[in-house]
């Protein structure tokens, strides 16, 4: 009886495995029959698979086999990487060449599963292999699926590199890993994408210490991430840059990324001053031109006659906005090099327009103090510029 027991279990054991693989050849098989003029776009991708497939499972899988199965690793360019290029340029480019790195891969994974309304980001850290950790950093994918987040590495599992040519070979066991499992080879520099609520630490990864560790204090990353997403762009930077120093620098590829941070934190700054140097300038125009037709108005005589109040308020208020003006330049902060020269245009122009301003405020000042006849006889010919 006990020997029976087993046979069937070892059956059922195999039947179920059959059935695994027979579903993912269903949808491989669905996947694979894509019109070629679908597949020119992202957009037209996700439309034949919101199309053909129900469930984020199966969606999720004509999403990796498909990426797998078209895009080759691109071993020319494997060092070369082009941060500047916009994601839809480079997803526009893969789809022309199928042809790739890492984070091309990543890139059309992640696409694809967010128009078809499956959460997924891409994930940047380093890898191990036989052991050995790699010196290049890599990126894969995460996507959350029936409320649980998944690891998805598209590059290993379309196929592998030897002697500097690509082969192609599918390997399912990237696909719709858990985290606890893809921690031991895959580790991000940021331990939030880790999604594992005792992250494992860079000296512990290069220990193969992954073995998930309940005396570390609990790590709450579902609303760490909830958290995260709600920052600012900066803000973003700082709390990542943070998180990475403090789960060890333990190699020269998270001591790139922290520099990296670094760069992309200076370089919002340095963006952020000057948008708001192009603010500044904006109120600096406004201000002058009310100031312009103020000194059209006096040049006119104040004709048409208007009540004073209105007159002060002529010269008051464009002196008011160089005043804000003036403030806001002395606490801009770095703008670049290249507008420096620019800044130093605009603070001369704001001191001269305020210098203008004073006299014409002192001339408005007198005028008002006097009667009718006398603020006639303050008019000379002089013209105003």
């Amino acid at each position: 009886m006990k020997n029976i027991y087993l046979l069937l279990s070892l059956f059922l054991s195999a039947l179920s495995f059959g059935q695994n693989q027979t579903e993912y050849t269903l949808i491989d098989n669905q996947i694979s029959k894509i019109p070629n003029s679908s597949t020119y776009s992202t957009k037209g991708i996700a439309n034949y698979i919101n199309s053909n497939f129900r469930t984020d499972n199966d969606k999720i899988r004509a999403i990796f086999y498909w990426t797998i199965s078209n895009i080759s690793y691109d071993v020319d360019n494997s060092f070369t990487s082009n941060s500047r290029e916009t994601s839809e340029n480079k997803i526009k480019n893969i789809l022309k060449t199928r042809k790739g790195v890492c984070s091309d891969y990543t890139e059309i994974f992640n696409d694809l599963a967010n128009k078809v309304g499956i959460k997924t980001v891409i994930v940047s850290g380093y890898t191990k292999q036989k052991d050995e950790v790699d010196t290049i950093s890599h990126a894969w994918c995460a996507s959350r699926i029936n409320n649980r987040w998944y690891l998805f590495d598209p590059t290993w599992a379309s196929g592998f590199v030897n002697n500097g040519r690509f082969i192609k070979k599918i390997d399912n066991s990237y696909f719709k890993v858990s985290p606890s499992q893809s921690i031991s080879s895959h580790i991000p520099f940021d331990y939030l994408w880790q999604f594992l609520n005792y992250p494992i630490t860079n000296q512990e990864f290069y220990e193969g210490k992954t073995q998930i560790n309940k005396s570390k204090k609990y790590f709450d990353f579902e609303s760490e991430i909830a958290k995260y997403e709600s920052l600012s762009e900066i803000d973003k930077l700082y709390d990542s840059a943070e998180r990475i120093e403090k789960n060890g620098v333990e190699n020269n590829l998270i001591l790139e990324r922290l520099k990296n941070k670094d760069k992309n934190i200076s370089y919002l700054h340095q963006k952020t001053n000057v948008e708001k140097l192009n603010r500044i300038v904006n109120d600096c125009n406004q201000a002058i031109n009310l100031l312009n037709d103020f000194i059209n108005y006096r040049n006119k005589r104040f004709s048409p006659s208007l009540p004073d109040n209105e007159i002060k308020n002529m010269i008051e208020i464009p002196k008011e906005k160089l005043i804000e003006c003036k403030n806001e330049l002395h606490n801009i902060g770095y703008v670049g090099n290249e507008n420096s020269s620019s800044l130093v245009s605009l603070k001369k122009s704001i001191n001269n327009a305020l210098a203008q301003t004073e006299e014409h405020l002192i001339f408005v000042q007198n005028y008002l103090s006097k009667n009718y006849i006398a603020r006639k006889g303050m008019f000379t010919k002089t013209i105003w510029y």
